[in-house]
């Protein structure tokens, strides 16, 4: 894969930003003959940034056996929102970014091209846009994510430092139940016959384990989830390793033959 360590301004956040991204090598986009690419939007947790990717698994090897473009953006503890206190990071990453991407990049600004991923608050981001912007993309796949926003956020409510990062990011806890960060909302209102295909993975042993089992429960079914739980795997890249390569194989893109 082609290794892009990409800087712009963003309008959105007002200051420099930064994302990877991952081309196919030049014989592969060759063969497409200038057709735009397939692009995954893979999204960080938490802790990390738009490095951990590439950092803690082999994306790079997975993707170029679909020939799938690979964009890894920058967004800072954020939890993908237009924060009550701070940067506009929802409107940067599902308008701004892919605006950008597509612009400097081959790549394809179809609905069934485009694809959303992530791990933990990447996967919330992921499955945000899947649910709140089913009309670009394709798929979304969300990993060990909390998809229960509120419930999952519970058991650190006795930290004073993130209480007040969450009241920076969402404002209170009624607005968040009241807004678009509520993923419950949004797949109440989201008509089933408009949805993406949806993805969700979490391991047994994992914190936001009954998150998941939470949502799945509630909308799995009304919006045609795929749901995998991993038995005994916990919040680790041990797990995103694979999982990545498991939401890659169930995305709707053909493998390229004797790729390794």
């Amino acid at each position: 894969m082609i290794w892009n360590d990409f800087h712009f301004y963003s309008e959105s956040l007002g200051i420099q930003t930064a994302a990877y991204v991952l081309l196919p090598e030049y014989e592969q986009l060759a063969a497409r003959q200038g057709e735009p690419l397939p692009t995954l939007y893979l999204l960080h947790g938490l802790s990390d940034d738009h490095t951990a990717w590439l950092r803690n698994t082999r994306i790079a090897q997975y993707a170029r056996k679909y020939r799938v473009a690979v964009v890894m953006p920058a967004v800072n503890r954020s939890f993908y929102t237009d924060m009550a206190h701070g940067a506009k990071y929802w409107t940067f990453v599902s308008d701004e970014l892919p605006r950008v991407m597509e612009a400097c990049f081959p790549l394809s600004g179809k609905r069934e091209e485009r694809f959303a991923a992530g791990l933990s608050m990447g996967g919330y981001g992921a499955m945000k846009l899947g649910l709140l912007k089913s009309d670009r993309y394709g798929a979304a796949a969300a990993l060990s994510a909390p998809l229960w926003l509120h419930t999952a956020l519970d058991g650190h409510m006795d930290d004073p430092s993130f209480v007040r990062e969450l009241g920076d990011i969402f404002g209170s806890r009624e607005a968040l139940l009241a807004g678009e960060g509520n993923l419950a909302l949004a797949a109440e209102r989201l008509d089933p016959q408009g949805a993406p295909r949806l993805y969700a993975g979490c391991g047994t042993a994992d914190f936001l384990y009954e998150a998941n089992e939470a949502f799945i429960a509630a909308y799995g079914e009304k919006l045609g989830i795929t749901y995998v739980r991993e038995p005994g795997a916990d919040h680790t890249w041990d797990y995103w390793d694979k999982a990545i390569r498991d939401v890659l194989a169930w995305l709707p893109l053909e493998p390229l033959p004797n790729v390794w």
